[in-house]
């Protein structure tokens, strides 16, 4: 999308409203505004929903007067009787955002090449302006690694807390991730894990995840993030095809223990509606295509091929050392990770993890965004 330089709301008419974006004029529908009335007999002052189904009104609304009471305010009469005071900064708003619009920071896409870490030092009580940054880092990059997080038992599901509601699963609202006899899972082992997204079995698929190291008094064990985004995105511009059949190819992602069988089936990249890479669900170990006719896999099983080799190449990977009291924070449907091998007889590796979901962090940011705009308001 291109950037705007400018739009404003006009009245054309006593009748008629449109909006001029960069010399593009675009008109108002009747419906369109009158659905977005914030008048108290049309919608709860307390919840902000509406009192009414907007499906109700007449589909010939019109507009019966228009009127500006002031300085970007203007006050709007329709066909069915009802009145409202409308912002013009509100309907601009409300007019220019674009379908999935999620009304947090845009992504910014990494590689290897990524110059630091996003970092910041724990704080149990974090203020808003702290609290916004951490945010901030995270729905930008993805990720975010906290240094000097307590190595406390659990201490995992109070960092959490946070940030959102902790997503229980079969595996416990918390997990142990260390090597263990007769494990259960790949993770539970010493082995090199290639770049994965969890729980692609799963519907839905828990958002975002954290990784607490306890102890890693081992030379290997190092943490593998690739960018998920980045990654489509140069797949997408390299081999066209290859991203089209791994956007469109519906996989059955398996995992079965003793006690649970779960199964989905998605595209290993989902798009929005507007063609963005929405997700990804990636995991080696666990993905089964259907049989398709011979050419169709062949063409699948090059694309995953080439997909792959990207995710565990150099120019995408990064690597780093989780050390004891360090708190990983990502993206589960945007970034993969990983692990190098480690020996367990040089010491213990021990992490414990848990999941919350993204809206958590979304709300959160708005919501932040919303008090200390509040607070300086105020201050003015």
């Amino acid at each position: 999308m291109h950037p705007r330089t400018s739009a404003e709301l006009r009245i054309d008419s006593l009748t008629s409203l449109s909006m001029d974006i960069d010399g593009h004029v675009r008109p108002i529908h009747p419906l369109w505004l009158r659905e977005r009335s914030t008048e108290s007999s049309y919608r709860d002052n307390l919840t902000g929903q509406r009192l009414m189904d907007p499906s109700d009104h007449d589909l010939m609304l019109e507009f019966r007067q228009i009127e500006r009471q002031g300085p970007g305010v203007i006050r709007v009469q329709f066909s069915d009787g009802h009145q409202a005071t409308y912002l013009d900064c509100d309907v601009l708003t409300e007019a220019l955002r674009a379908p999935g619009d999620l009304d947090c920071p845009s992504p910014t896409s990494w590689d290897s090449q990524l110059p630091t870490l996003p970092q910041a030092k724990w704080n149990a009580n974090p203020s808003q302006a702290e609290l916004m940054g951490w945010l901030d880092v995270f729905l930008r990059f993805g990720f975010i690694v906290f240094k000097g997080v307590p190595t406390d038992e659990r201490q995992v599901l109070r960092a959490a807390s946070v940030f959102g509601y902790v997503r229980d699963t079969n595996f416990g609202p918390f997990f142990d991730v260390r090597s263990e006899p007769n494990a259960i899972d790949l993770a539970y082992t010493s082995l090199h894990l290639d770049a994965h997204t969890d729980n692609p079995y799963r519907s839905p698929v828990p958002t975002v995840q954290l990784l607490h190291c306890l102890a890693n008094r081992t030379t290997g064990g190092l943490s593998t993030l690739v960018d998920g985004l980045a990654v489509c995105e140069a797949l997408r511009t390299r081999d066209a095809q290859a991203f089209r059949i791994l956007s469109t190819t519906p996989v059955q992602f398996r995992y079965q223990d003793p006690t649970t069988e779960l199964t989905d089936s998605a595209p290993p990249i989902e798009l929005d509606v507007l063609g963005r890479v929405r997700a990804i669900r990636f995991s080696p170990r666990l993905d089964f295509v259907p049989l398709l006719p011979a050419e169709e896999l062949s063409a699948y099983y090059q694309a995953r091929h080439t997909f792959d080799r990207m995710l565990r190449s150099n120019e995408f990977e990064t690597r780093f050392l989780l050390n004891s009291g360090d708190l990983l924070m990502f993206d589960n449907c945007r970034l993969l990770h990983g692990r190098t091998s480690f020996d367990t007889s040089e010491g213990l590796r021990h992490l414990q993890g848990c999941y919350i979901d993204i809206d958590g962090p979304r709300s959160l940011y708005r919501v932040t965004r919303r008090q200390l705009a509040g607070s300086r308001s105020i201050a003015a």
